[in-house]
């Protein structure tokens, strides 16, 4: 997505990238959109200095609309699967970078246990460096995008250091998108 100036239009809470710290932005505040991936977008605001995430529930004050799944009511129904996990989280990125956590080799762990009152998720995600303050911004999202899914009653989403994340675990596609390959 190329650079696009926009004035937000109410006032929003955003995360400041690294640090992962939360903050008032206030209405009228210039912002330079430079990735809108997976529903959430990573603008830079002029008047900080800084880069900062925001998520879907504020797309209106970037003058965006809300993607599906953003009310936080599921967005797809039938059985919950392995394959409709891996699709949701392909939706989660890191902020800083343009590719999704699975295809960034995040992702080391994901287990399904079905139960009469609906299926719980758990998975395991790394980061890829251990110093990352969006490390729980990034977890939060996965787990409020499984959440989401018809059939879940409980997603968990940890982040784990070992094994060490590398540049060997991106996936083909990933490395593609990175000009790696």
């Amino acid at each position: 997505m190329s650079d696009s100036a926009t004035v937000l239009r109410r006032e929003i809470t955003a995360t400041r990238i690294p640090q992962g710290e939360a903050l008032t932005l206030p209405q009228g505040t210039p912002v330079i959109i430079t990735q809108a991936l997976g529903g959430s977008y990573t603008v830079v605001v002029p008047s900080e200095a800084g880069l900062y995430r925001i998520d879907a529930e504020y797309a209106d004050a970037l003058g965006k609309e809300k993607p599906a799944g953003a009310s936080g009511q599921p967005t797809e129904t039938g059985p919950v699967t392995e394959e409709r996990v891996w699709e949701v989280l392909k939706t989660c990125y890191d902020p800083e970078i343009p590719v999704n956590i699975v295809d960034l080799g995040l992702v080391y762990n994901l287990q399904i246990e079905q139960a009469a009152q609906g299926a719980k998720v758990a998975v395991q995600m790394t980061l890829t460096a251990a110093g990352c303050g969006m490390g729980p911004v990034i977890a939060r999202e996965a787990q409020q995008k499984i959440s989401q899914l018809s059939g879940v009653a409980d997603a968990d989403v940890q982040v784990v250091w070992d094994p060490p994340w590398s540049p060997d675990k991106i996936s083909e596609e990933g490395k593609k998108k990175l000009g790696m390959g």
